[in-house]
């Protein structure tokens, strides 16, 4: 019989008791070093019997959820701080239990897992990696092996609760399945029989449908979670429109040539999906519609910022001019009226404005070096 991990205290957000987190705390410890050991004790006779190839995937998936468990236990026990903990503490330590386990990323398919699902779910596939390898003790236990189906048939129950309702009559009508065989087994080993032949199998359908059902709870609550994500990002992103749309027509007013960029329209993407197969695309697809925004609005900004330096290097200029007391002479006052009814014009044509205010830079150039010279 494999080990069991301990029922978790309290809840995210809550601070559980001091003694109840202490033994929970020596629960888990024992829990993570007997798990090493019992997958090392696998991982021998698998290689023994020649079976490497055959378990190589499921027990790779048990030593990743045994290392986010231990990762997490450590971290949990720094917390616990040989019990100095008060109320937020309490509430860090129900935080690092019930949130999503930092090692989860590194899980097939970025598998999203708490830390007692993480542990429920090494208990499953420890258990069907010990009856695929013929490691459970045989007939003499059982009674054992059937106490634990019904305590797993209750976990299941529970899990089946959590299911959407577009999927709850199918889980159901399994774990009835579940519930029916496990009932003609029992009466079968009460009898007397030798139910062993119809343990192994049944063990195995019931480890195989909690995982599923571990896995598919985890992924739809991190779809929940990117839903909203996408709901968040999605109204950013139709109030950018707006703004781009905006700035493009002030843009296009102002200044020629200007950018030609199309402002990316968010409703043609569609309703937000909230299924785990399409969520993860859309949300790729707005991270591109925002990319092509981000680009639209740097060059629309640029191409309006231009103008905006030109008049502030005229200004500058004639500040210059001024000090000089050269800003009346003829030629910087025939250059300075150009280059701003030039500038003012909209569209104002750039090439001209540039040059406009590149040739009153030359007049000033030209008057400074004659006032000096007058000076001299």
């Amino acid at each position: 019989m494999t080990l069991t991990a301990p029922p978790a205290p309290g809840g995210i957000g809550q601070a559980p008791e001091p003694a109840a987190l202490q033994a929970y705390l020596g629960d888990l410890e024992a829990w993570v070093r007997g798990r090493r050991a019992e997958l090392d004790e696998l991982d021998q006779a698998a290689l023994a019997a020649d079976r490497g190839a055959d378990v190589a995937s499921d027990m790779a998936l048990s030593l990743a959820l045994w290392k986010a468990v231990s990762d997490r236990y450590q971290l949990v026990f720094a917390t616990w701080d040989g019990g100095r903990v008060l109320q937020a503490e309490r509430e860090r330590i129900s935080t690092l239990v019930w949130g999503r386990l930092d090692g989860a990323s590194s899980l097939p398919g970025g598998l999203v897992v708490s830390l007692p699902e993480a542990c429920r779910l090494s208990d499953a596939l420890a258990g069907q990696l010990r009856t695929r390898l013929a490691l459970v003790p045989g007939a003499d236990a059982a009674a054992a092996r059937i106490k634990d189906l019904r305590a797993q048939c209750e976990r299941l129950r529970d899990q089946v609760a959590l299911e959407p309702a577009t999927g709850r009559d199918a889980a159901v009508r399994e774990l009835a399945g579940l519930m029916s065989r496990l009932e003609v087994v029992a009466d079968k080993a009460q009898r007397g029989a030798d139910v062993g032949g119809l343990l192994g199998p049944l063990e195995i359908d019931a480890t195989r449908f909690e995982r599923d059902l571990i896995v598919g709870n985890a992924r739809r609550r991190e779809a929940r979670g990117q839903v909203q994500q996408a709901r968040e990002l999605r109204a950013d992103l139709e109030a950018r429109e707006a703004a781009l749309a905006h700035l493009a027509e002030t843009c296009v007013r102002t200044v020629d040539p200007a950018p030609r960029y199309a402002v990316p329209d968010v409703d043609a993407l569609g309703p937000i999906p909230n299924t785990p197969e399409q969520i993860g695309p859309y949300l790729a697809r707005l991270d591109r519609v925002g990319q092509a925004m981000s680009l639209a609005q740097e060059r629309y900004a640029a191409a309006l910022a231009e103008r905006d330096d030109l008049v502030a290097l005229l200004d500058a200029y004639t500040a210059k001019a001024r000090a000089l007391g050269v800003a009346e002479h003829d030629d910087l006052r025939d250059s300075e009226r150009l280059a701003r009814q030039v500038l003012a014009r909209e569209p104002a044509p750039m090439a001209v404005s540039r040059q406009l205010v590149s040739t009153y830079q030359a007049w000033l150039t030209q008057a400074q070096s004659a006032h000096q010279q007058e000076t001299a």
